[in-house]
């Protein structure tokens, strides 16, 4: 692990608050402002003054006889870089100074240094969700906050400088994020793989909103299909949260029983599959109970969408984007979640003791199972296929692992590293993540993207710094279908698989009854020497420690809250 990456790590680690003996969270902490100064000053045009004076810290309160501060003319411009991803906007705070003319200044926030760059009038760049790319007025001897978006980087030129120059005290991000303990926690003897998952835990951290977002840049809403790895994440980290079914609710109250969430079928039944994780890792019937009518009439909808054991889905037919053109594996994932969605509502019938559901979703279940499949067009299908239990799972993960990372996708590489746990084949699962998900960390990402193609890795430039003409810009030339180039959402949390992954298998932390009432513990370490962490439960915390001997026989110190019993 390089420099870069252990910095990342223990910088996450302070900044994010991590607790592994706080008490369990059950309902949400308030969203919280925290401004900060810059940490690099990366480029500057015309003749700024002082310019270092922006990386101090500013204690909130202008006085009339400030003793440092930067200078700014009109026509000066400078490029900040904040040191990792955050939410929220900007302050600026300008000093006393001859003129009391409004100076006009033009801000430019960016995930990369390209997009800080960028105009939105010439690039894909665009203020779509949130602006990023605008013009505002400072004040006399006060403060100017704006902003509200997802950035790392900001870029701020001197339109017109009131007639005299303009000496600024400081200029921070308002970070705005919930106050939260990380609850759950991983260390292994892999630094990277460390790094990885606090990412990963970092970027759902930073979409828990006002809701769970997909991104803090695009898109600030509520995609219920992009949820299920988030709320998996928020599962393994921040135990039982509310805004978690804030969103569900949300989706649900929008969205009849006749239709499909976000218009797109595979979205219903990813609200039905999440229902039943919920359920599952915090134990709380009465939340689940209050969805009994809607989740009933949305099953058997779902249910009804079927020629005999095959789907037959006739809108919204959507599974991810890299998937959508390719309408077999739509076909072959749609089937897989169909059948998946039957099992999770038969377990959530059992819960509500609603006998005439649970009926209905085991005969379309044992109907689905006589489904006659074909061999997987894509990673996506095969891991989907092999975790309804369609496809075979030495198959299917044989297709996941043949050309390593080649293939996968932020969001359905997650349940590509499940399908190869399916198959006892961890060390390719971490082995694929190092070098996909990690690979985002070699380029300078804090946060997790929307996409990512894992070919292109090889030949981009550092998302930090300016990218020469020579070389390819991961952000200004990449991404596709409705994130191409800039408009690529660097904060994503459908991205965050590794987390909840490396905890449930690394780990071996298997929720077996809701709540943790049963639990079955078996870490997996592979090729790593040990591994160590947390999981939150509603009753307190399991902590786990796991070390191979040099025999390579694995030992396990496990310590269990009470009311959690381990099944072997």
């Amino acid at each position: 692990m390089d420099l870069r990456h252990l910095a990342l790590s223990l910088l996450l680690a302070i900044s994010c608050g991590c607790c592994r003996d706080a008490a369990m969270v059950s309902t949400d902490a308030p969203l919280t402002t925290e401004y900060l100064p810059a940490t690099r000053i990366l480029w500057t045009a015309g003749a700024p003054e002082g310019s270092g004076k922006l990386l101090k810290a500013f204690c909130g309160q202008v006085a009339v006889n400030e003793p440092e501060v930067c200078t700014l003319h009109s026509g000066d411009a400078i490029l900040l870089d904040f040191g990792r991803e955050l939410h929220g906007g900007l302050r600026i705070t300008g000093a006393i100074r001859d003129s009391k003319a409004t100076p006009r200044v033009r801000i430019r926030f960016g995930e990369s240094v390209s997009e800080a760059m960028s105009d939105v009038a010439t690039t894909t760049a665009t203020n779509e969700h949130s602006l990023r790319d605008f013009e505002a007025s400072l004040p006399w001897l006060g403060s100017f906050e704006t902003g509200n978006t997802g950035f790392r980087f900001v870029r701020i030129d001197i339109l017109d400088d009131g007639g005299s120059p303009l000496p600024i005290v400081a200029v921070e991000a308002k970070s705005i994020l919930r106050d939260l303990p990380y609850l759950g926690s991983f260390r292994c003897s892999d630094e990277r793989l460390n790094a990885i998952w606090q990412t990963a835990a970092y970027t759902v951290h930073l979409n828990m909103q006002d809701y769970v977002w997909d991104g803090i840049k695009r898109d600030r809403l509520v995609w219920i299909g992009d949820m299920h790895p988030e709320v998996m994440t928020i599962n393994t980290v921040f135990g039982s949260q509310d805004v978690v079914r804030k969103s569900l609710d949300f989706a649900r109250d929008g969205t009849g029983p006749d239709e499909w969430m976000n218009g797109i079928c595979s979205y219903s039944m990813w609200w039905c599959i999440i229902q039943r994780d919920l359920y599952l890792y915090t134990g709380n019937l009465a939340y689940l109970q209050e969805q009994h009518g809607y989740i009933s009439a949305l099953l058997r909808k779902i249910a009804s969408c079927r020629d005999g054991s095959r789907e037959n889905f006739k809108e919204g037919r959507f599974i991810d984007w890299p998937t959508s053109e390719n309408p077999q594996s739509v076909h072959q994932c749609l089937q897989a979640m169909m059948s998946m969605t039957m099992k999770s509502g038969m377990d959530i019938a059992a819960a509500l003791k609603d006998k005439a559901l649970y009926e209905d979703c085991s005969a379309c279940a044992r109907e689905l199972s006589s489904y006659e499949p074909s061999e997987p067009a894509t990673k996506q299908a095969a891991a989907f296929m092999t975790l309804a239990g369609i496809l075979p799972e030495a198959e299917g993960a044989e297709t996941i692992a043949e050309g390593g990372p080649d293939g996968f996708a932020t969001f359905t590489g997650y349940y590509m590293l499940e399908a190869l746990a399916a198959a006892g084949r961890y060390d390719d699962a971490m082995q694929i993540i190092s070098d996909y998900w990690g690979g985002m960390l070699d380029l300078g990402a804090t946060s997790f993207w929307e996409d990512l193609k894992y070919s292109d890795l090889a030949k981009a430039g550092c998302i930090d710094d300016f990218v020469p003409e020579d070389v390819y810009d991961i952000h200004k030339d990449g991404g596709a279908y409705c994130y191409e180039g800039l408009r690529h959402s660097f904060c994503h949390g459908w991205a965050s698989g590794p987390a909840p992954w490396m905890s449930r298998h690394v780990l071996g932390v298997e929720p077996l009854e809701p709540g943790f009432r049963k639990v079955r513990i078996e870490p997996h370490l592979g090729h790593l020497d040990w591994a160590e962490g947390t999981f939150p439960t509603p009753n307190g915390l399991i902590h786990v420690s796991a070390r191979k001997t040099e025999g390579g026989k694995t030992i396990s110190d496990i310590s269990l809250p009470k009311g959690v019993r381990r099944v072997r």
